[in-house]
């Protein structure tokens, strides 16, 4: 900071002095046009000195963003001629460019990304890809500020020889242009003469050129995509979608509403993983192991005793039941219904516009790809001869396991183990590195916490090492972060380490459709594979594993699909809330602690603790809190933490407030019913107001007051 202060100060001075100075005076075209034969005398005489001479200064004019570029440029080929004037200038001006670079990006780029740099994050990202074409094409046009130019750079993350070589190329053109016309001098009276309006379109025309080429290039190669598959002449619909899970059906629901043809294919269950096998059927779950654990702490409640027996399968029945119960939502009578053709079966695409089901081909114009995940089955030794289950198939139990061992640390591995621990089971939970590994470790103790009371066994920094069985006997090997090897008995293993994207089997590899590292069907922003007609949206694009944010990109894709030749529309990821459902549930939006750190953004904590929630103390579940990050001396939300029972209902006030750019002193000045738990949002607020309360004020209300009151001096003389 010490450097940096010496460095602000020794711009000051440097600026200060050419104001005071008036040191532009030294660099008007008519002092140009009256030095230039002493100018040109000395270059004679002495060449190598006033080229290191004029390098100089034009350096530190650049580097200070001090006016007279434009003549410098023009001193440059009426002193050294174009052969020499042209290099001498471009790389003259391309060093000073790069040092205001620096400056920009050591005095405030940390700031800038403190402050903003959760709103940076994008533009960074696409600067990483394209910045050097960018920079390109604004170098090209003269309609944008060179000193501008520095200073936004340097506050990104380009690398300083990219920008150097960059900045040498895209100067070129107008470096040329100058100095050709300072040969000239004696012909031009004001600058203007050099960058007539007609000069200013054609850079600008110039600097759209790379931008057109890019297109055109885009285009060529869209078209020898396209050039191998025969296009028919008419298409039988307008979308055909691939996959009946949550962003399928959103995919096609949108379709039929705005009246147009759409197929809908489902090679197994409608509704897809949420229905079936994990959103629907893990709460219902829940739902009964919570009661059991209500009826256990009854006398918490005033009740003396609460016998309770229940039958493990008749549990697993009503789970069936519930699923049940909403599959009709998703059902094939009612997207019938809505206009949408359901097919079931095995699709494949055997071309951009065709796909095969049942012996019959699709003609569409557009296909959405909408596959889902399943659950990740580890390469564990010995796993196939023991019994195991995934977030699928543990459904199917009917008998209590009375050892159930959990492979796993995240939400679905978390919520079942607290959940079959409530239904009695002894259950170890084993976990690579900790639980949560996304949450905050305050969020993460009360989750781990909360494990334990209701008997979950916790192996956290575990390696798995393999399955044995040994009779009727089945082992899992694990060693501890001790490096102590342990053999853990169990009666059924449940692995929930995780769910990839269904990427095969339905004609991607014949097409060349891209699978990114993490095994997810690549798409740009409007959700495009390769081919533009052809869409993926959900778990198997990616990058999150939400039903919402699967609806979310299901709605983007399919408008695009239908609609995308008049507008289309980019996904926004900016504000994605999560959940887990264990009790307490831990919920989130926007940045954690643990990324505002990493990515060196700013942020204050706010914090209010559930134990003075009037609600949670009735309900007998005084313990969490609410935590909002926000902008430094702002009440601009940058995230918000809930672990409480009921977060994630609590949290949705917050999603709103942060995707309509609302901050706490809005949630401050709007009225909760009492007593209710998403009065703790506005305590939260609250506690925000009154960390930021103006303390001169106050002094000033308190000796009003004090006035108020009848005497002379403050509150405090008394």
């Amino acid at each position: 900071m010490r450097k940096r202060g010496w460095l602000v100060l020794l711009l000051g001075l440097a600026v200060g002095c050419f104001l005071i100075f008036d040191g532009s005076r030294f660099f008007s075209l008519e002092m140009l046009k009256d030095g230039r034969d002493d100018l040109l005398q000395a270059y004679q005489r002495q060449p190598l000195l006033v080229i290191g001479i004029y390098s100089a200064v034009y350096v530190v004019m650049a580097a200070l963003s001090f006016p007279g570029a434009a003549v410098m440029t023009l001193a440059g080929g009426a002193i050294f001629g174009v052969w020499v004037g042209v290099p001498v200038v471009l790389i003259s001006a391309t060093i000073g460019a790069t040092l205001a670079f620096w400056m920009a990006r050591y005095l405030l780029r940390d700031i800038v990304q403190r402050r903003f740099g959760d709103r940076l994050e994008a533009i960074n990202k696409g600067l990483e890809r394209d910045g050097a074409f960018y920079l390109f094409s604004l170098r090209l046009a003269p309609v944008f500020p060179f000193f501008l130019i520095n200073l936004l750079m340097g506050l990104t993350a380009m690398r300083t020889g990219t920008y150097f070589r960059v900045s040498l190329a895209g100067m070129f053109a107008g470096t040329a242009v100058y100095v050709n016309a300072g040969t000239q001098l004696a012909a031009i009276t004001q600058l203007s003469d050099v960058m007539s309006p007609e000069m200013i379109v054609s850079f600008t025309l110039l600097a759209l050129f790379p931008w057109l080429a890019r297109w055109g290039i885009e285009r060529i190669k869209t078209q020898r995509l396209y050039a191998r598959w025969p296009k028919p002449a008419r298409f039988d619909r307008n979308l055909v979608v691939i996959g009946a899970g949550a962003a399928g059906l959103v995919s096609a629901y949108v379709a039929a509403a705005t009246c147009a043809k759409v197929t809908l294919i489902e090679r197994h269950k409608m509704g897809g993983d949420c229905l079936n096998y994990g959103c629907v059927p893990s709460k219902a779950l829940i739902r009964s192991a919570t009661f059991l654990q209500q009826a256990k702490h009854a006398a918490s409640l005033g009740i003396q005793r609460a016998d309770v027996t229940y039958d493990f399968a008749e549990v697993m029945a009503r789970v069936q039941r519930i699923v049940k119960t909403v599959e009709p939502h998703d059902s094939v009578e009612r997207y019938t219904s809505l206009g949408v053709e359901v097919l079931h079966g095995d699709a494949t695409i055997v071309s951009p516009w065709s796909v095969e089901v049942n012996g019959q081909t699709l003609t569409t114009r557009a296909i959405v790809i909408a596959s889902g995940a399943r659950p990740l089955v580890p390469d564990i030794p010995g796993l196939q001869a023991v019994c195991y289950y995934t977030s699928d198939t543990i459904w199917t139990m009917t008998e209590r396991p009375q050892r159930l061992i959990v492979l796993g640390g995240g939400p679905v591995g978390c919520e079942l183990a607290q959940a079959f621990a409530r239904l009695s089971c002894n259950v170890t939970q084993v976990v690579r590195s900790d639980l949560l590994p996304r949450e905050d470790m305050d969020a993460v103790d009360l989750v781990k916490a909360a494990l334990q009371a209701d008997g979950v066994n916790l192996l956290t920094h575990a390696e798995v090492l393999r399955c044995e069985r040994q009779g009727n006997e089945q082992l899992l090997i694990l060693r501890k972060q001790n490096g102590e090897e342990t053999r853990l008995p169990f009666d059924a293993l449940l692995c929930a380490v995780g769910r990839v994207a269904r990427t095969e089997g339905f004609g991607l590899e014949q097409l060349g459709i891209t699978v990114s590292p993490q095994r997810t069907i690549e798409t740009n922003g409007w959700l495009q594979t390769v081919y533009p007609n052809i869409y993926a949206c959900g778990d198997v694009a990616g990058p999150y594993q939400f039903t919402h944010t699967a609806a979310h990109q299901a709605w983007h894709a399919s408008v695009n699909a239908l609609f995308g030749s008049v507008k289309r529309f980019k996904a926004d990821y900016s504000v994605i809330p999560r959940v887990t459902f264990t009790d307490p549930e831990a919920a989130r939006v926007g940045l954690s602690e643990n990324e505002a750190q990493t990515r060196h953004i700013a942020y204050e904590v706010t914090r209010f603790d559930l134990s003075e929630l009037d609600r949670a103390i009735t309900d007998e579940a005084a313990h969490g809190f609410v935590k909002v990050l926000t902008v430094p001396g702002s009440d601009r939300i940058l995230g918000v933490s809930i672990v409480s029972r009921h977060a994630g209902d609590m949290l949705a006030e917050f999603v709103l407030a942060m995707k309509h750019g609302l901050g706490l002193n809005k949630i401050l000045s709007t009225i909760h019913a009492y007593p209710t738990w998403p009065e703790a949002n506005k305590y939260a607020a609250g506690a925000w107001k009154r960390a930021h309360a103006p303390q001169r004020l106050l002094k000033w209300l308190e000796r009003y007051h004090a006035r108020q009151r009848g005497k002379t001096g403050t509150a405090s003389d008394s």
